[in-house]
């Protein structure tokens, strides 16, 4: 190998080390990689940021927007009444959670899936006295295997079916990913429904679902200008029905709340009761946080809810201490704690674990502090603030998307195409307004895939793939073209539970094409066993986003995943491989 080829090595050895000890955001790790190999001449510019007009990365860029319609019109309503309204322990809903939750995914992209059905999925194990680790992991690997039956299903296929076309393969269809992918789901939900699911832990300490009616908050609100001068009770600040005017804070004194004691503009008044008060309360002219977010100016920002962690920096400590607002980028408004009544000025109130803190910032407060599982459990916008379902618009959604599998699948218009095109009437019909879907727009995993096709250039470009296709064939010398699936898919699988699926398809693919080559094989056939490996990410937490979606929710530790997800590996490579087997080899 040259020295180019070492660099580069080098550079994707640093990537993966970054990535596994978590170091910075995904993101960053890729862009930062592709800018060394910019820096050492190993890619031109326009081989390094060609991945930024990939049509794979628009194609999944648009599908995020066709999949935010479905949900924001609720087309899948009917979800809530098929898999909770039944009656049936965790045993009996297990089968359709898992079986719907697969279906679903091979036609909408998994990831808005497992979040929208994950609170909804808390739920309902509370009702059912099931905790949620016996669900969650199901629910995001059911999500997993359901993406691969279809070409849309997961970025993970897209990618592939576009790397092989730009390489002068064949072109991918629709269900030229079912062979392989339908039986493969079916086998890992069989698994699952009868033995995987009995290795999850029966944990109940994970945090608890909140919902809108949240009780025995404390929160703080302080007096403006039209409000100074009047009486508590003149000020309407007496009968509250959920809340109840405890103090007031004047220049560090405690003031008692009697109902004949006269406003002063900055007194800071505190409540006990709900959030929902809370922001009634916020509506009214001459009250405002008594924290500001920093930066706010006059606008309105959007309220998020975060449970505190118990390795979070904020355990033990007051909002004061903490600095929150610089540290964090947010005011805190009010603090809700499950086993008791929390008093006291806000600012100064310890923190526990499992706290949960209604906090107003700027948008991606929750995308920022979701990346950041030791602090927060959970980030997540109130559904107060959440636009407003369209459920009337739910057959028109629908159609969309009907309509967009089918001009897929007859081959009448390109991937890309016919996504687009979807996405556009999803925002020209009012299913989804222009702000919602530039937020359904998952930048992070755009940026991901685009960096990570450059990466991959700089391995084709530098010789990288011969070599390792080389190896990967001298380790396999006699064994035939299903010893070298076998070796390339675990290669793949392994490579994904280290840097994510995306970054581990965009490195293999160049690598298992030039191996079909070498072995006179169908490139669509080695292209399909790095399409399921790396998407087959069940040993760890941080190959697969939907597995650390739910790792909080559920209250997963590392080695839950190792263990149920080990045995389902195997499981999906011996039927991936088998199947390819038979249909390609």
């Amino acid at each position: 190998m040259n020295w180019q080829a070492w660099a580069t090595v080098a550079v994707v050895a640093a990537m993966a080390v970054a990535l596994v000890r978590d170091l910075a955001r995904p993101d960053f790790v890729f862009l930062g990689g592709l800018g060394a190999l910019l820096v050492l001449g190993i890619l031109p510019p326009e081989a390094a940021f060609a991945g930024f007009a990939n049509p794979a990365v628009l194609a999944v860029g648009a599908l995020f927007v066709v999949a935010a319609g479905v949900q924001q019109t609720e087309a899948l309503g009917f979800m809530d009444r098929a898999l909770f309204a039944r009656r049936g322990g965790g045993g009996a809903a297990l089968p359709r959670l898992m079986a719907t939750t697969a279906l679903l995914s091979a036609v909408l992209n998994n990831t808005p899936i497992v979040a929208m059905l994950t609170p909804r999925v808390q739920a309902w194990g509370q009702r059912a006295g099931v905790p949620a680790s016996k669900l969650l992991i199901p629910l995001s690997y059911a999500a997993i295997v359901g993406g691969m039956v279809t070409l849309i299903g997961t970025s993970t296929n897209i990618i592939v079916a576009g790397l092989v076309a730009e390489a002068g393969g064949p072109v991918l269809g629709l269900f030229d990913f079912t062979w392989v992918g339908l039986p493969v789901a079916v086998v890992a939900l069989a698994y699952l429904a009868l033995a995987g699911h009995r290795l999850l832990p029966g944990r109940s300490e994970a945090p608890a679902v909140f919902e809108d009616g949240l009780r025995d908050c404390l929160f703080e609100l302080r007096v403006r200008e039209p409000l100074a001068g009047q009486t508590v009770e003149d000020a309407g600040l007496r009968h509250l029905g959920e809340a109840f005017l405890v103090h007031l804070r004047r220049g560090g004194r405690i003031v008692p709340a009697a109902p004949d004691e006269p406003l002063a503009a900055g007194d800071v008044l505190a409540f006990t009761g709900g959030a929902a008060m809370l922001q009634q309360l916020l509506e009214r002219p001459g009250l405002e946080p008594a924290v500001e977010a920093g930066g706010a100016g006059p606008e309105t920002l959007p309220l998020y809810e975060a449970v505190v962690a118990d390795t979070s920096t904020l355990v033990g400590k007051s909002l004061r201490d903490v600095r929150f607002r610089e540290r964090y980028g947010g005011a805190v408004l009010a603090v809700h704690r499950r086993s008791e009544r929390v008093e006291g000025p806000l600012g100064r109130l310890p923190l526990k674990p499992g706290d949960l803190l209604l906090v107003e910032a700027r948008d991606g407060f929750d995308r920022r502090w979701n990346a950041r599982r030791d602090e927060f459990y959970l980030v997540a916008p109130r559904r107060a603030e959440r636009a407003r379902p369209q459920p009337h618009k739910a057959r028109l959604a629908l159609g969309i998307l009907v309509a967009m599998i089918l001009a897929i699948a007859t081959g009448a218009v390109p991937l890309l195409t016919a996504a687009f095109v979807a996405a556009l009437l999803v925002i020209a019909t009012g299913c989804l307004s222009g702000q919602q879907a530039r937020r359904a727009v998952d930048l992070q995993v755009l940026v991901v895939i685009a960096a990570a096709l450059g990466v991959g250039q700089a391995f084709v470009r530098t010789g990288l793939a011969d070599v390792a296709a080389g190896g990967m064939l001298a380790a396999t010398a006699g064994l035939g073209a299903v010893g070298a699936a076998v070796v390339l898919y675990a290669a793949t699988n392994v490579l994904t539970e280290l840097i994510t699926h995306k970054a581990a398809a965009v490195l293999m693919v160049p690598i298992g094409l030039e191996m079909a080559e070498a072995l006179g094989a169908a490139p669509a056939a080695f292209a399909l066993v790095v399409a399921v490996a790396a998407a087959a990410s069940f040993m760890t937490p941080i190959g697969y986003q939907t597995n650390l979606m739910v790792m909080s929710a559920g209250g997963y530790r590392f080695r839950d995943y190792l263990r149920v997800g080990a045995p389902m590996s195997l499981v999906v490579m011996g039927v991936a491989v088998t199947m390819i087997w038979l249909v390609w080899l």
